[in-house]
């Protein structure tokens, strides 16, 4: 009966919470999503000011739990601490905007969301309690996998456009290398200062010395 009134007051609590804004979104940060695409990137005085938001807004959780006993006030410092992580990871991922802080972020939501899971799980026995945990240890692995094959697929795929560019480059360079030496043989069809003008104004166009 009193873990019954504890989770009751807990929900209560924890819905007067959202109701009144003190929610973890920090420089406009979602949380409640895994980032699965690049935020939008913010400078250095905004990331500090995000981690200081996330750490105030963590104090006020942590007080909110206080009034709580028993697995409800284990599972709202879970969701609380979770809370302040994922906020820090997606400032972090917004101010690097690296394809491996986005990875760390994706990994502290996946984090933050078994660390509940699994308090959540105590209020359970036996058999139901052991699927529990099992599941959310699973949510956890594919959220790393996922962030991970994710990180390196976007690597991949920076290193294909820049070999691209690298080889349009060099491809550029032969065909004006290959024009030039054909604007050059034309000139052999001339002679004396006619022949000497066709050199020069190829070597000008081609900007050779």
């Amino acid at each position: 009966m009193r873990i019954l009134k504890g989770i009751c007051m807990y929900k209560l609590l924890m819905a007067m919470f959202v109701n009144v804004g003190l929610g973890f979104a920090g420089a406009g940060l979602a949380q409640t999503n895994s980032p699965t695409h690049s935020p939008t990137p913010i400078s250095k005085a905004n990331y500090d000011q995000a981690v200081k938001d996330a750490d105030a807004q963590y104090k006020v959780a942590k007080q909110t739990c206080s009034s709580l006993s028993g697995n409800a006030k284990d599972i709202c410092l879970a969701e609380a601490k979770g809370k302040n992580s994922v906020a820090k990871a997606d400032a972090e991922a917004a101010y690097k905007n690296t394809t491996k802080a986005r990875e760390n972020a994706r990994v502290a939501h996946a984090q933050a969301t078994y660390d509940a899971a699994k308090e959540k799980c105590d209020d359970l026995a036996g058999n139901p309690k052991d699927v529990c945990v099992k599941e959310a240890k699973a949510a956890l692995v594919k959220g790393k996998a996922d962030a991970k094959v994710d990180r390196v697929a976007s690597d991949t795929n920076r290193e294909a456009a820049t070999t691209q560019a690298d080889a349009r480059k060099d491809a550029n360079v032969d065909k004006r290398e290959a024009e030039y030496k054909v604007a050059i043989e034309k000139c052999d069809a001339l002679a004396g200062a006619a022949k000497d003008a066709c050199v020069s104004n190829a070597k000008t166009q081609y900007a050779k010395r």
